[in-house]
């Protein structure tokens, strides 16, 4: 007998008391009114049986259920419909639903904004304000002289040289700073100078006075040159070019710092000179 649980509940039940279907497959098992529909490939039988007809199922199947497009949903109590308003009230949300009688909360689009603290003085304008945040800013990273010695003692840390100096992308490659806290570029320090003795050669964005003493004391070289956002990224991650723009000059307000000799600024003549081979004895 094939027949649909809903619609053919009762001739199901005649195919029960008649023995044609037994009780437990009928209930586990929904027949759909199609003669080309198998109804045999939802149960399993064991090899003992013989091949099972619609007509004739045994009693010692299990019915197997398949997961399609067309059976899939939510698990029970995932889903919750939201309450009714204003239905009467065995709803418990009639008449004013729940907001109340009267008031500007009780309006449609009415309400206060966040914070609202019903007309007196807020908590944010009562607080003291102090300080600020300069936009402008350009922090630098802090590398002390000492920290670069320690790194060149590790093996490291290359001394470098005249021709290919010491970098920012180099003090990164050594794991003394990272790459992604450069924004600015990177600022020498003089802290850890009495154990300076390596001669280096290095070219950095920023050095205090105390440093570029450090460093030429040691018979060493110093050179600050200005990076912009987009020279930092040059010089930190070439891969990513395929190719190298110039290097931009550096804006007024920084110009006088890398015309200065006494910076070592690249724009300063005598560093011009040294970077061409040439001293002040050879010209004079």
């Amino acid at each position: 007998m094939l027949s649909l649980r809903s619609s053919f509940g009762r001739l199901s039940l005649r195919a029960q008391s008649a023995g044609t279907v037994p009780k437990s497959t009928v209930k586990n098992t929904t027949f759909v009114n199609d003669p080309a529909y198998d109804v045999t490939r939802f149960i399993r039988f064991s090899s003992a049986d013989a091949a099972p007809v619609a007509s004739n199922v045994q009693s010692e199947g299990t019915v197997v259920k398949f997961l399609h497009l067309n059976n899939i949903s939510d698990n029970k109590g995932a889903i919750k419909r939201g309450r009714r308003v204003g239905r009467g009230i065995g709803s418990s949300k009639g008449k004013t639903c729940g907001r109340g009688h009267k008031g500007q909360k009780s309006r449609s689009g009415g309400g206060v904004r966040p914070f609202f603290e019903g007309g007196q003085t807020p908590f944010h304008k009562t607080v003291p304000k102090r300080g600020f945040t300069n936009p402008h800013a350009t922090p630098m990273v802090p590398v002390n002289v000492g920290t670069i010695q320690d790194y060149i003692d590790m093996g490291r840390l290359r001394v470098g040289t005249a021709d290919d100096p010491i970098t920012i992308k180099d003090l990164c490659d050594a794991g003394i700073t990272k790459k992604s806290t450069v924004k600015h570029g990177v600022k020498l320090l003089a802290n850890g100078s009495e154990r300076l003795r390596s001669s280096i050669q290095i070219e950095i964005s920023r050095a205090s006075k105390a440093a570029i003493d450090a460093i030429e004391a040691a018979n060493g070289t110093i050179t600050t040159i200005h990076y912009n956002r987009l020279a930092l990224k040059v010089l930190l991650k070439p891969h990513r070019f395929d190719i190298i723009p110039k290097r931009a000059r550096p804006p007024p307000k920084l110009m006088s710092y890398y015309t200065s000799f006494e910076n070592r600024g690249y724009l300063s003549p005598q560093v011009q000179l040294r970077m061409k081979g040439i001293s002040l004895d050879d010209e004079e």
